[in-house]
């Protein structure tokens, strides 16, 4: 049994989602499997979010967070809490990695984590 969501229940059009897809290239040796958004994807910025996920953060990466939150407003007149910094963040790092896959930043880091 499914209950309806809160957009169901009063009304409001519920956002726009992306949806994965393959991204592929032209000839048969350049077909990628990494699963990729659309490409007019963008961060969804200031709604209401329905999901959520927990993420632990060192002490330093919080106060580098906030210092870039401070900068932002101070620096270049722009609000944005913390938790709209961090999807603005994924945004670009998952745009980086469709681009550029194993180039990537987010490939890169990872690799030199291990």
């Amino acid at each position: 049994m499914s209950l309806p969501g809160a957009s169901e229940l009063f009304g409001g059009a519920a956002p726009k989602q992306t949806q994965p897809e393959k991204r592929t290239t032209d000839g048969p040796s350049s077909v990628r499997s990494r699963t990729t958004v659309v490409d007019d994807r963008k961060s969804s910025g200031r709604i209401r979010h329905d999901t959520k996920i927990t993420v632990y953060v060192t002490e330093e990466e919080l106060l580098g967070l906030e210092q870039t939150r401070l900068a932002l407003r101070a620096e270049h007149g722009l609000t944005a809490d913390r938790g709209r910094i961090v999807r603005e963040a994924i945004d670009v790092l998952l745009a980086d990695f469709v681009d550029h896959g194993p180039d990537s930043v987010l490939v890169r880091r990872l690799k030199a984590s291990e």
